[in-house]
């Protein structure tokens, strides 16, 4: 099966705003949400050497392997998916530093299935909602159930529609990873989906500037809005027997002071 460009096919686009989207901020909460993914799935924490024994887990779009490490130090036998073949690269090269024995997968998240092996599978960061088609959501977490074992998890971290409704502002700027970051923001289709549009423009002293790398770099692009309920009624239709709603990685319900969307669906 073969599926259309879209957005976050293009290779430019990973490289200039990867370091931007996971700045030290979101390094910094790896522990925490390593520590919520073995609550929420149940995982015991290992520390033998057998690693066929040690939990199966599918970190679907996994970037440059922020979690995919973590849960690599802590013994689980990890699987990392992901389309960019520069972040797998990244992540690589990363757990080769450490010797972490992780496996890398180039694959588009909705054609990778691996039926009844993965005991929790995870997708995190706001990476859900990608796909122009809203099916295509649908086909990438039917893989997921059919990855998992009996009794397997999947959780995802989003963006719930709520929260981006709440927390809606139409613009920013920052600076980060040597550019000045601007970004405007855009409900569409009544709030189905949010456009982004950012804009980078490399500070003078900023990393590649020596290279003579570009001055000025735009992209924009639209990801799918997910309602609680509707991210739960999607979970089910793929045959999830139970979902769980969290407004955190502390478990927090998911309500009016959520920090985030996290579903959990129990196979």
């Amino acid at each position: 099966m073969e599926f259309k460009e879209e957005w976050f096919n293009d290779k430019s686009f990973w490289r200039f705003y990867a370091p931007i989207m996971f700045d030290d901020k979101r390094w910094r909460e790896v522990p925490e949400v390593a520590d919520g993914i073995t609550r929420l799935g149940a995982l015991k924490l290992y520390s033998g050497n057998a690693v066929e024994s040690a939990p199966r887990v599918l970190d679907l779009c996994c970037g440059m392997g922020r979690i995919s490490s973590e849960l690599a130090r802590r013994g689980f036998a990890v699987t990392g998916v992901d389309l960019s073949e520069d972040l797998l690269a990244a992540a690589r090269e990363d757990a080769g530093y450490e010797d972490l024995s992780i496996e890398y997968v180039h694959s588009d998240a909705r054609l990778y299935k691996k039926r009844d092996f993965f005991d929790i599978a995870i997708n995190l960061y706001i990476s859900f909602g990608y796909f122009e088609d809203p099916e295509d959501d649908f086909l990438m977490t039917r893989n997921v159930y059919e990855s998992l074992k009996p009794g397997g998890t999947f959780i995802i971290e989003t963006l719930g529609k709520e929260i981006a409704v709440r927390d809606f502002t139409p613009a920013e700027w920052f600076e980060r990873a040597g550019f000045t970051v601007l970004t405007e923001y855009e409900a569409v289709d009544s709030w189905a989906a949010l456009k982004n549009r950012w804009i980078l423009i490399r500070n003078p002293t900023g990393p590649g500037s020596e290279a003579g790398g570009p001055a000025r770099i735009e992209k924009t692009f639209t990801q799918r809005l997910y309602a609680a309920t509707e991210l739960r009624a999607l979970l089910f239709k793929a045959g999830f027997s139970a979902v769980e709603l969290y407004g955190g990685w502390d478990e927090r319900p998911y309500d009016s002071n959520a920090d985030v969307l996290i579903a959990v669906g129990r196979k």
